[in-house]
């Protein structure tokens, strides 16, 4: 039995050994309206030729019962499934169907929508769970002869071959739950992919009604032997770091060494005073004091007395000790690419320039013999 989404009034019954009826006690006296069990058959299969083949439809027909119904999230109409597999769409107006499709061989046993409406699963004695998206039905422009309901995904347990007692949706239709015939373990499929991502292990007895939190990851079923409501959830891990924003999580413990004055109580009095004191300061925003990095961009005389590393570099590294010179105590540099190679460029001398040259010829006329036969000179001029 199913009860109308937008009247609590309306509901529609699936009898066992009759058809559904669709009734309405909003009046004194309760009106009820035979609902067909019959599917609604395609123009081409209604006006056949063939009478005997007519005939022979109708009487299957004729034998064809309702076991479940459902209304449709906006009320207007009906999903009911027969025992041969039919899913038929009804209208709660002209209570006809209007559109059928066949959904398995088996009996369907149970239709349950989504939060949404617009998606369905469908048990079936076939062992198999099927899931469905369903159309906007109460579009204007929908035509009832072109749409067409194709099953989603089948689930079933290809292995046990077991069969299903209820099956739900989760909150947002992202999972398919179900409890298992004569065993105690609870089914969950992923919808996106169609594939099995938990098998939840209840108790020692078989379980009936399985349902979904409406928001929360919550799953309980019921107990067929003693009646029991299970629940399963997911266990949260604990997030301290959520407290405070400066909380630190750590593994283990770990020793804390606190400061001198950290949980000192003060008087109000004396930290009135402290952040007073701290707002009378002056704070310098016109002078530029020059840092440790080095020479200040406006010129080299605020940054000559700026701290420098010296660099002491390992020889050992070095292709050759000849690249690496001496500039200081405790620093080297390495040469530049064409320093000692002045003779490339046109330079007589190597490594000399113009002053080195001029005090070598002052030197080497200073040790020339003299022309009247003196004894040549022991003097010799050192450069500084």
């Amino acid at each position: 039995m199913g009860v109308n989404p937008m009247s609590s009034l309306l509901f529609v019954a699936s009898l066992f050994d009759d058809q559904p009826l669709l009734v309405d006690i909003s009046s004194p006296i309760s009106v009820k309206h035979v609902l067909p069990s019959a599917p609604k058959r395609t123009k081409l299969e209604s006006s056949g030729d063939d009478d005997e083949a007519t005939a022979k439809q109708a009487a299957q027909d004729a034998k064809q019962t309702t076991c479940v119904t459902i209304f449709t999230a906006s009320g207007n109409h009906i999903f009911a499934g027969t025992n041969k597999g039919w899913l038929n769409i009804i209208s709660t107006t002209t209570h006809l169907p209007v559109y059928s499709t066949r959904l398995s061989n088996g009996v369907i046993i149970f239709l349950r929508l989504s939060k949404s409406g617009r998606d369905m699963v469908a048990n079936s004695s076939d062992r198999i769970i099927r899931t469905l998206h369903v159309p906007a039905l109460d579009d204007p422009r929908l035509d009832w002869d072109n749409i067409s309901i194709e099953v989603e995904h089948k689930f079933q347990d290809v292995v046990n071959r077991l069969s299903w007692n209820h099956v739900a949706f989760s909150s947002t239709g992202e999972y398919v739950t179900a409890s298992t015939y004569k065993n105690h373990d609870i089914y969950v499929w992923e919808r996106s992919h169609g594939s099995l991502v938990k098998l939840l292990e209840g108790p020692k007895e078989e379980l009936g009604v399985v349902e979904w939190h409406p928001h929360r990851p919550l799953v309980s079923a019921c107990g067929l032997e003693s009646g029991r409501i299970y629940l399963w959830t997911i266990t949260t891990p604990q997030r301290w770091s959520a407290l405070a924003p400066d909380f630190a999580e750590v593994e283990e413990n770990v020793e804390y060494v606190e400061r001198e004055d950290e949980f000192d109580i003060h008087p109000i009095s004396v930290i009135q005073k402290r952040r007073l004191d701290r707002e009378d300061e002056d704070i310098d925003v016109l002078n530029v004091v020059p840092t440790k990095a080095g020479e200040d961009e406006e010129g080299e005389e605020e940054g000559q007395h700026a701290f420098r590393m010296p660099v002491l570099l390992d020889l050992s590294d070095s292709e050759s000790e000849e690249e690496v010179i001496a500039i200081g105590p405790g620093t080297m540099r390495r040469k530049s690419p064409g320093e000692g190679r002045e003779w490339m460029n046109g330079t007589a001398e190597h490594g000399l320039n113009g002053e080195e040259k001029s005090t070598r010829k002052h030197a080497s006329e200073a040790t020339t013999p003299t022309t009247n036969g003196a004894a040549p000179s022991s003097k010799r001029v050192r450069k500084r």
